[in-house]
């Protein structure tokens, strides 16, 4: 199962989806699903530790087409974390008033302050990818967006915010299946939206754009990694992995207690 890694994109690399596998080989499911518990648990007591030292934050973002995955991802890979240093943040279609200020400035606000570790369930690159794709940002510059995507990150990274940036590759019959399920399936249901039928019909345009994106922004402070996606425990293992590999060299430390008296007084 140690071949069971994300792909990281190279900087100046643009990585080719079509060539790249959206499912693993071989691996034991119930041996897979217990190293997914014990790296949660690591990556539990390891944001514990940044949320005391309260000097660093992590932001981990996520990306993928629709019914990729990345609700369940998150909560299997930061179910064990401490809620009051965890903030998750889900980007939906700006508002009037985001839409009035420029494409990063309702990003900016959601970045975690020191000491948090943030998940952003899609993020600013939907302005480059979803915005691109469907012409919703008519005139816009991608290039220019790219750069200040860049610059963004570059300054999160020297204002002690690491980042690291995942894209969960589905395949298009996965996507069929898991779509056809939430209509099938009482209970998911209310997850099915008309939308992802209009983005399905641009699949091909929705991969290019990622693959240009990944390929202009994946840098050696906030790299991108490609994890198949079409099955959920090599998935989620693939992206603790990489998360716990994160932290690990971030190596988050307790503070030292300050003079503490020795006794409780009565």
């Amino acid at each position: 199962m140690e071949s069971l890694s994300a792909v990281r994109v190279r900087p100046g690399t643009r990585p080719n989806l079509a060539r790249l596998a959206t499912r693993p080989g071989h691996y034991d499911k119930d041996k897979l699903k217990l190293r997914i518990e014990r790296a949660a648990d690591e990556i539990g007591e390891l944001q514990a530790r940044m949320h005391a030292e309260d000097r660093r934050a992590l932001l981990v973002v996520f990306q993928a087409m629709d019914a990729g995955g990345k609700d369940g991802t998150v909560h299997r890979v930061f179910g064990d974390c401490n809620v009051h240093g965890l903030h998750v943040r889900r980007f939906s279609a700006p508002s009037t008033l985001e839409k009035a200020h420029d494409f990063l400035w309702r990003v900016h606000a959601a970045v975690p302050p020191r000491g948090m570790l943030g998940v952003f369930n899609r993020s600013h690159y939907e302005a480059v990818v979803t915005e691109r794709v469907l012409g919703l940002a008519p005139g816009a510059n991608w290039k220019e967006r790219y750069a200040r995507i860049n610059e963004f990150e570059q300054l999160l990274a020297g204002a002690g915010t690491q980042v690291i940036k995942f894209f969960l590759h589905l395949s298009r019959d996965e996507q069929r299946e898991r779509l056809q399920e939430r209509l099938d399936n009482p209970r998911k249901k209310w997850k099915f939206d008309a939308h992802d039928l209009k983005q399905r019909k641009h699949w091909a345009a929705f991969q290019g754009a990622y693959e240009d994106a990944m390929a202009a922004t994946s840098t050696p402070t906030a790299p991108w990694f490609i994890v198949p996606a079409d099955r959920n425990p090599p998935r989620d293992f693939m992206v603790a992995k990489q998360v716990l590999r994160t932290l690990r060299r971030m190596r988050p430390q307790y503070p030292k207690p300050r003079r503490l008296p020795k006794r409780i007084p009565r």
